[in-house]
């Protein structure tokens, strides 16, 4: 890939040194036929790549990080003459086990634990806190017998660490709450503070302070127009999917909203 096009596609990209590894990968992949991997990445970076690689036409892309709703996931990168689906990302999970019942741990915690065995964040995915059972997190499969051996406490609780299947995690499906909007612009603020239940002043503060992001981008401008498929994220009040949208005979906006809760 010339620098040129490169510089190109990494033009206005938050997250440029993670696409640009991505990019590197689909390079390897293109020449050598084979599949290639990122490391986990997170919502943002996820977002970003998968951004660029639209604009590509000789490489297929599927990203999977354990389980459907997983916030943090790898990505495989293969020719677009290979089929490749899920099962071609590598990913497993380990099981944190240990008595938390009078040592409350937070998901910070756990992966504070993890990462202070010496291995980096790109090597981890989900980490889904069990409350006083432990948690299970999702790591890159040459991690696991690592924490094993190394993973011996989170806080001041001793704790088992095992691998376990993918199929024994123990997700639990987000409570999700359907409601329908009439609005007179598809403004930010107007679409978020119905979605989550609050003024619109009240928006515009959040959005001011930076703590809204449609589709993980940080979005500060509460006139922003936001459409049918994006996904705002408040902090500290969940994630609001914004369905279909109609226009109505008085020309306002009639908005079908998912709220996460």
């Amino acid at each position: 890939m010339a620098n040129l096009q490169r510089e190109e596609l990494l033009k206005g990209i938050e997250n440029r040194d993670c696409v640009a590894r991505a990019l590197d990968q689909a390079e390897q992949a293109i020449k050598t036929w084979e599949v290639t991997q990122t490391d986990f990445l997170s919502p943002p970076e996820l977002a970003d790549t998968l951004t660029v690689f639209k604009r590509l036409t000789d490489v297929e892309l599927v990203a999977w990080g354990g389980y459907p709703q997983a916030e943090r996931q790898r990505i495989a990168i293969a020719r677009s003459d290979i089929p490749i689906d899920s099962a071609s990302v590598n990913v497993a999970a380990v099981e944190i086990a240990g008595n938390f019942l009078f040592d409350t741990a937070s998901h910070r915690d756990f992966l504070g634990a993890m990462l202070g065995t010496g291995i980096v964040r790109e090597k981890t995915g989900d980490v889904i806190v069990l409350g006083e059972r432990g948690a299970q997190a999702i790591v890159m499969p040459e991690m696991v017998e690592y924490l094993e051996m190394s993973l011996q406490q989170v806080r001041s609780v001793p704790v088992q660490t095992r691998r376990i299947e993918l199929s024994e995690l123990k997700i639990r499906e987000p409570k999700k709450k359907e409601m329908t909007t009439v609005e007179a612009s598809m403004r930010l603020d107007a679409v978020a503070s119905a979605g989550f239940a609050m003024s619109r002043s009240k928006m515009a503060d959040l959005i001011d302070s930076g703590d809204v992001r449609v589709n993980w981008k940080d979005v500060t401008q509460a006139s922003y127009n936001v459409k049918s498929g994006d996904l705002i994220a408040v902090t500290g009040k969940g994630r609001l999917e914004i369905g279909e949208v109609a226009v109505t005979k008085k020309e306002r906006y009639r908005v079908q909203l998912t709220r996460y809760l």
